[in-house]
């Protein structure tokens, strides 16, 4: 008798690809594509110029909320921030710094404003710190409404010229 290899399996109910049949032996004219390891995988481009992760297109797993395999459009905003927290589960929260001008005073004080964004198993080593691009989708829970398409590292992180001397905040 072969083991059971529970691979990505890590919730109660059977995680599958919505369109894959898993059992399938042969591909014929099919729009799933073939990851290195032979397996089937649907994974899509989002479009507006972000790449599809390398994790998205060989990786095993499954989640219905991310971009890049599941079944979520990006559409409206796309915000740039900085990750705060990622306690909770395929979750972060973004912080947005800028610049509110006060007319009364000719100055500009600081804002801020914190929003959860899905993140995705495709960006596997994500840490507090990371400059991150979320995109506008239909929600996803209570609070989340936009998903993450892109991270930047902690030391490779842009800095626009305008708010270089905020760069610390």
């Amino acid at each position: 008798m072969t083991k059971f290899d529970a691979g990505e399996q890590t919730e109660r109910a059977f995680q599958k690809q919505g369109n894959v049949f898993p059992a399938t032996k042969r591909v014929v004219k099919s729009k799933f594509q073939k990851n290195s390891k032979g397996n089937l995988r649907q994974w899509k481009n989002v479009g507006l110029g972000f790449k599809t992760p390398k994790e998205a297109v060989e990786g095993n797993y499954v989640d219905a909320k991310c971009p890049f395999t599941g079944k979520v459009s990006i559409r409206g905003r796309i915000l740039r921030g900085v990750i705060k927290s990622t306690k909770m589960n395929k979750t972060c929260v973004v912080r947005r710094d800028y610049l509110h001008w006060v007319t009364k005073y000719q100055r500009y004080e600081k804002r801020h404003m914190n929003f959860a964004a899905h993140l995705s198993p495709a960006f596997p080593v994500v840490k507090v710190g990371d400059e991150v691009v979320a995109g506008q989708c239909r929600p996803l829970s209570k609070t989340v409404r936009f998903n993450v398409l892109k991270v930047n590292p902690k030391g490779k992180q842009r800095l626009e010229s305008k708010f270089r001397k905020f760069a610390k905040f």
